[in-house]
Order: C-alpha cells, then structure tokens, then sequence
C-alpha cells in the first residue's frame, strides 16, 4: 500500500513498513536504540515487533498503560532510564503504542538531550489515524488535556493493520471517531463510506484518514489556520474527557468516546450558528449513537464541563473558539458561542 509522503517524514504502511523501519536504522549509525512499550503493547505487540526488525534494541522500558499516566511523572522515569542506559543525542527512541505512548514518546526524544530522533509504531486504530500525522508531542497537565509539548516531527511512522487484531471493540469503536470527524471536516463522500460501510478497520481507511489529515497538517504545520479543523468535536470533547477522568463517579471515557459526544453537541452548535441544515445534524447524531453509548450528564456535570473550556489550546485573548460546520465536508474556525447555547446543545444530545 502506498506510503503518505508527510512535512518531512513518510507514513508506511504494512509491508513497506517493515522494510522502512529496517532500512533506515542498517543507514543510520545510531549510538542506542531504545524500546518504549507499555504493559500491553509490551505483551501482545512486542513479540511481532521482535520478529520483523533486524536491528539490535539496546534497552526496552516499560510504563503503564491509559491517559492517567501520560504526565510528567512518566517523562522523569523515562529520561531518568535513558541516561542511566547511556543514552546520548545520536540514540533513537521507538515508540511501540497507542496515542499516549507516541505523544508521550515523542515529547520525551524531543526533549532528551534537546532532542533525539524517534519513530513512532502506533498499535491502536486512534493512534494510526490521528496521533500519527501532524508532530505533535506532549503531556497532560492534571486532567487537562496536553497542555504541555512540543510540535516535532519522528523519523518516519509506521503503520501496520495487524496490531489492530490485539484491540477490543471499545478501543477500535474509539478510533472510527477520528475516522468519522475526517469525514465531517474535509470530505462527505468518506463520511457517507463510512457510515455505510462497517470498514473502517480496513488499511485503505486508515490511509485516507491519514491522506486527510496529513493534507490539512502540511498546510498550516503549527495550527495558526486551518489545521484547527481537526479539533471539531475536540473543544467539548476534550472538557468532557477531562472531567470524566478527575471525577471517580463518572466512567472513564475513552478518547473517542468522549469526541463522539463533543461532535454531537457541536454539531448542534453549527445548526445554530454556522447554518448546518437540521437534517446533517441529526444524521451525525443518529451516525454516533448507534455506535456509542449516550453518556449522562446533569446539571452539574455541565456546569463543571463548561469551566474547563477555558483551558482549551485554542483559545485566545480569553475568547473560546470553536471549530464548526457549515455542512458535512466543509468546517469553520474562530467560532464564538453564545453561552446559553450550550445549554440548549445538551439538552439536544439528551433528547
């Protein structure tokens, strides 16, 4: 399958990719080739890893799994394991996992010594179709969301589909997500694939989520224009994931799971004010709730959910900005919503 040619990296996919990965470290004279897993992509994913690369891993360091480890705490104990196993600017870090691990990863190589080359091997179907393309690299802050991180770019990405095998439905449900914003934001006819088709797991999907992706990234590399669009679902999104994670009475979405519900309530925020037609925004929602469980949320909840909009990258000059729809395959940034609009979005997503 071809490969994604992108800003100065290539994505390769299956085949290729075991021949890129191979390729590139018989070239390259690194000094140390670190192994970052976590405890399960170190048992399901690991094993076919060993068995396709012919280079010599030097160190394999071990961190847990899910997002309530992707903090600066997790960065010590991997740099600390890097300078303790001589690490120096001429290793190179893998990143063996899902989006955690890669965004995490590759903060860590960003920042060791300034900086070492990484490559990023993403196990789940989340992170092969949206961590995968674009830099970016960081932590949480807290619960909050990537607050802190670099934009940095690996050696090369490496996709290959049968890691998909090891996922459960939730985690591969989590991903479609991403698949399914790609779709609302860039290209109707993908959406309509999509929603259509129980595909989304096959490598020509996962390839065009990252061909769209990867198109809006080379044009605005740091997100000063139109790689906001990706963020669609993300603003309420990423307040609703953050919430869910610091409150112990409220399940821990995934992800996916928590876009899912942030692209329907901004979907109603785009029939409001972005002039989405009414029937788009009850398809998206009927499209999302037939694949993701409808979450509660009262009074309450909402509130604290609305408080920590303030924290989204976005923003600026203390103005929330939303990325909207105009209709399904056309996206709009720099969105200012009305506060009593949220409320009415909620009460929508109930319904």
């Amino acid at each position: 399958m071809e490969s994604v040619k992108a800003q100065s990296y290539e994505v390769h996919i299956d085949e290729l990719a075991q021949a890129a990965l191979n390729q590139h470290v018989a070239k390259y004279d690194y000094s140390k080739i670190f192994l970052l897993v976590d405890k399960n992509t170190k048992k399901y994913c690991l094993p076919t890893f060993e068995k396709m690369f012919t280079g010599t891993i030097d160190s394999i360091f071990e961190i847990e799994p899910g997002e309530e480890n992707k903090h600066i705490h997790t960065c010590m104990q991997v740099w600390e394991h890097l300078s303790q196993f001589d690490g120096d600017r001429k290793s190179l870090l893998v990143n063996l996992g899902g989006g955690v691990l890669t965004d995490l990863g590759g903060f860590v190589a960003s920042t060791f010594k300034r900086g070492i080359d990484f490559i990023n091997i993403p196990t789940t179907l989340l992170s092969m179709v949206d961590a995968s393309i674009g830099g970016k690299t960081g932590v949480d802050l807290g619960s909050l969301k990537n607050q802190i991180g670099v934009i940095n770019q690996p050696q090369m990405v490496l996709i290959f589909p049968e890691f998909l095998k090891t996922l459960d439905a939730r985690q591969t449900r989590s991903g479609y997500a991403e698949m399914l914003k790609h779709g609302l934001i860039k290209d109707k006819e993908y959406w309509d694939l999509l929603k259509t088709q129980n595909a989304f797991e096959a490598a020509a999907n996962i390839q065009k989520s990252i061909a769209i992706k990867n198109e809006v990234v080379i044009q605005d590399p740091t997100e000063k224009g139109i790689r906001k669009i990706l963020n669609f679902g993300h603003t309420l999104g990423h307040a609703i994931e953050s919430y869910c994670l610091e409150n112990y009475d409220k399940k821990t979405l995934l992800h996916g799971e928590a876009i899912a519900v942030g692209m329907i309530l901004e979907g109603y925020l785009s029939h409001k004010l972005t002039g989405l037609p009414k029937l788009s925004l009850n398809e998206i929602k009927e499209v999302f709730l037939q694949h993701f469980d409808k979450e509660e949320f009262d009074g309450h909840d909402i509130d604290a959910i609305l408080k920590l909009l303030k924290y989204d990258k976005k923003n600026s000059h203390g103005n929330i900005n939303f990325v909207l729809l105009q209709s399904i395959g056309v996206a709009v940034t720099d969105i200012k919503v009305p506060d009593d609009l949220f409320e009415e979005a909620f009460a929508y997503y109930r319904e």
